[in-house]
């Protein structure tokens, strides 16, 4: 399956503040906040939601195609993601400005504050997804990940025209979208991928209930943290799918990204959505006890253990020709 991804290509600059954020906040201050946290470290890694999905997929075998605009510093990221399984022939390097900046601080509870500096992201709306399908050959799928928002528009329109299936997962980006936009990314979406904030946010923007949502929507995915994924579509029952308990917390950056990287390798093997959730779930745990969003690896008997012990060994059995091929 030719799966391409196109979203945010980014540095992430990782800090961790040894107290709560909501210790710091004064309720009859909230109008007036200025807060500075002391941090006990800094990571830098390699992020961007694009970019995160598309490393999630090579680790698990496939061989995705990256479309996104970077600054001409990109040359080692770049190494990296090819190490890594990532097609990355069609993103867009461009002098104008560096590649993106994600700086982020991590509280206590896992709560985190942050701040996303665009860069070279701005002129990702000039890529056109006619010719990357021609260069790939053709695309099974495109998913529109957080971007720049004309980007994400015009990629949008870009599937309907060309008559390409697309997933939607505008989640970061909810805040800077109009409601006809945020409508505009939704219809038509074979998958659509929020967490359960975005979920609430998506209602609220768009302006529709959560039948107006679907009826739009091949089905509509909310991860929720530790209570795990709800799977709604038009005229089904919500499917509730429990999380894969993490050994430690380590970082909750990219976790997101995790889960719709190993779900969408399990649909593009052909398995039913919740085999392919059940992937998805593992692969996000894995990434949630690894610091960065592209630290984390797929060991295929660890991915079975866990999903064998929290889905039953079936769900396990499905998945195993695939993950043990990678071996």
């Amino acid at each position: 399956m030719r799966i391409a991804v196109t979203g945010s290509i980014a540095t992430d600059h990782l800090a961790t503040f040894p107290g709560r954020f909501a210790d710091q906040l004064m309720p009859d201050q909230l109008d007036r906040v200025s807060l500075s946290f002391l941090v006990d470290d800094l990571e830098v890694q390699h992020g961007g939601v694009g970019a995160n999905i598309a490393f999630g997929l090579g680790v698990l075998g496939l061989t995705p195609y990256l479309v996104g605009a970077v600054g001409t510093d990109f040359d080692t990221y770049r190494i990296w993601l090819k190490e890594h399984g990532v097609n990355t022939d069609q993103v867009l390097v461009t002098d104008m400005a560096q590649t993106a900046r994600f700086m982020c601080t991590t509280d206590l509870d896992q709560n985190q504050i942050a701040s996303f500096y665009a860069g070279a992201m701005a002129e990702a709306a000039t890529i056109d997804l006619a010719r990357v399908a021609e260069r790939a050959g053709g695309l099974d799928l495109v998913l529109v990940s957080p971007n720049a928002p004309d980007a994400m528009l015009r990629h949008t329109e870009q599937c309907r025209e060309l008559g390409l299936p697309f997933a939607a997962d505008p989640s970061q980006q909810l805040a800077r979208l109009t409601r006809t936009e945020a409508r505009q990314l939704v219809t038509g979406a074979r998958w659509l991928f929020t967490n359960a904030y975005e979920a609430e946010l998506l209602r609220e923007l768009t302006g529709w209930d959560r039948e107006e949502i679907l009826s739009r929507v091949g089905a509509w995915i909310t991860t929720r943290s530790t209570e795990g994924v709800i799977v709604e579509a038009v005229g089904d029952t919500p499917r509730a799918f429990p999380a894969v308990p993490p050994s430690a917390i380590v970082d909750p950056t990219g976790v997101g990204d995790a889960f719709r990287a190993g779900f969408l390798a399990g649909t593009s093997w052909g398995l039913p959505d919740h085999v392919a959730i059940a992937l998805g779930c593992a692969v996000a745990t894995r990434a949630l006890e690894t610091m960065g969003s592209q630290q984390y690896t797929a060991p295929p008997a660890d991915l079975l253990a866990r999903i064998a012990e929290t889905y039953g060994a079936p769900v396990a059995a499905l998945l195993a020709p695939h993950l043990e091929r990678r071996l």
